[in-house]
């Protein structure tokens, strides 16, 4: 049997400094998590498992509505923290802590560390939820670095080209990933 992880990175969310957890969706961003929705529906999804920032949330919770089922927040899903990066362009530090997994800049998270969380996570989500269907409201860094522990294809050249939102199906069969297919279709928006 099969367990399917639906990863829903957030859709658009209007940046406000020091404002990561509690920063919502913007219009269009509210928008696009219809689509989610319309996209999702199809899918007949058991259980929804999001990130405690609000426009992951916000993303999921249509097709959570929809199903008529709870959102379960876990901390751990939470995006990583770039730290301060300055002199550094924001792409430039993106790359150099993709590239050096161990380097974390300061007050900000290695790609180790977060990997490892992240992972920990999905993973005690493979048990709970055997051969079912989770969707996952999450962030582009998280869930690179947690697609990237089952498949190293998954880097920094593969976060550039995610959207938001953006609609990963990944296959799983007991713990090793099977498959990925992108479900989201950036043309139709």
């Amino acid at each position: 049997m099969s367990t399917f992880v639906y990863f829903v990175r957030h859709a658009q969310s209007i940046f406000v400094e020091g404002q990561e957890r509690k920063r919502g969706l913007s219009g269009k961003g509210k928008l696009d998590a219809l689509t989610v929705k319309e996209i999702l529906k199809v899918e007949a999804i058991d259980h929804f498992v999001s990130s405690p920032y609000e426009r992951a949330i916000e993303t999921i919770r249509p097709a959570a509505n929809e199903f008529l089922n709870d959102i379960r927040i876990e901390e751990d899903l939470r995006e990583r923290a770039i730290g301060d990066f300055s002199p550094l362009l924001f792409n430039d530090a993106k790359y150099n802590i993709y590239s050096d997994k161990l380097l974390a800049f300061p007050n900000g998270e290695s790609s180790v560390t977060a990997q490892e969380r992240g992972v920990h996570v999905i993973e005690r989500l493979l048990n709970d939820y055997k051969n079912q269907k989770i969707v996952i409201g999450t962030h582009g860094d998280i869930m690179t670095l947690i697609l990237n522990y089952y498949d190293i294809r998954f880097d920094f050249n593969f976060w550039q080209t995610t959207s938001m939102p953006d609609i990963y199906k990944l296959h799983f069969e007991k713990n090793k990933l099977i498959d990925v297919i992108r479900l989201w279709d950036i043309e139709s928006t």
